[in-house]
């Protein structure tokens, strides 16, 4: 991983952990996230415009593939992980979400792109899943349905796999513009979630009424730190920046054990850094 590469997916594990914790204290749903990707559809269309204007980019038709699979996944992430909120606290919910997804998208990036990961990257892998069950408690019930916080945080995580592959796949090999990819991804996330926000329009004006700053905080903070994350993509490897940028977990946990006085910090930190290490030792390795 180059230096630039390092630098941007540090800074976007700030940002990233930053929205997080406003997504958490919003308490929303699927409205919530309507609210947010509306929102950032208006703030980024002006760069966005001028990108297309500027640049004139020729997607491929693959690229419109990759940009369709990419709005399903990103929804699929967003609402599980707002549900995960909605049940369990942010130092359970965002470090299982972040620290499963580095293990599948390495095993993704073996499959797809040919990477061959070696020794001390499995070692990191298998101490990520050790980690992952000590922060849930260390009980099988969690993985099983029993948790909700646990379940919707591991589908966050296997979302978070699976739009990693398919955004590296359209950014670097497809060639699509990272930040149309992203503008998509809000306008795509709007339009399907439109009849859920119709339906619930008292939820979607209290949220915005409550939480205006937060839906701001995501509606900012969201898009620009993946769209780092693709950037760093084009000049690094999968296997090398999708397991770099989950140092946010380590922030995500102390955050919600400082900020937000959520219980059994000491477990959770300690879990959340073993998951660090782990992540460290696959982008070493």
């Amino acid at each position: 991983m180059t230096l630039l590469a390092l630098a941007l997916v540090l800074g976007s594990a700030v940002f990233h952990a930053t929205w997080n914790l406003a997504a958490k204290r919003s308490g929303g749903g699927a409205t919530f996230v309507w609210l947010f990707s509306a929102l950032a559809a208006v703030l980024w269309l002006p760069l966005s415009v001028w990108v297309i204007v500027h640049d004139h980019p020729r997607i491929h038709p693959l690229g419109w593939l990759a940009l369709l699979l990419s709005i399903v996944l990103h929804l699929g992430y967003y609402v599980s992980l707002q549900k995960g909120y909605q049940h369990g606290d942010l130092s359970l919910v965002y470090p299982l979400a972040r620290g499963s997804g580095p293990m599948l998208a390495v095993a993704g990036s073996i499959v797809l792109f040919g990477e061959r990961p070696g020794p001390l990257t499995l070692a990191g892998a298998a101490l990520i899943a050790v980690s992952a069950f000590a922060l849930s408690g260390g009980g099988l019930r969690a993985f099983t349905g029993g948790d909700l916080a646990v379940t919707f945080g591991l589908i966050a995580g296997l979302t978070i796999a699976a739009y990693t592959l398919n955004d590296a796949w359209a950014v670097r090999d497809l060639a699509v513009p990272p930040l149309l990819l992203l503008w998509a991804n809000d306008i795509g996330q709007t339009v399907l979630l439109a009849p859920v926000a119709l339906r619930h329009r008292d939820e979607v004006r209290r949220l915005w009424q409550e939480h205006w700053r937060e839906v701001a905080v995501v509606s900012v903070l969201s898009p620009l730190a993946y769209l780092m994350v693709l950037i760093a993509l084009r000049i690094s490897p999968v296997s090398s920046v999708a397991p770099a940028r989950e140092i946010s977990i380590l922030i995500g946990a102390i955050m919600g054990a400082r900020l937000l006085s959520e219980g059994q910090s000491r477990r959770r930190l300690l879990a959340a850094g073993g998951m660090v290490i782990g992540v460290i030792a696959i982008a070493i390795g």
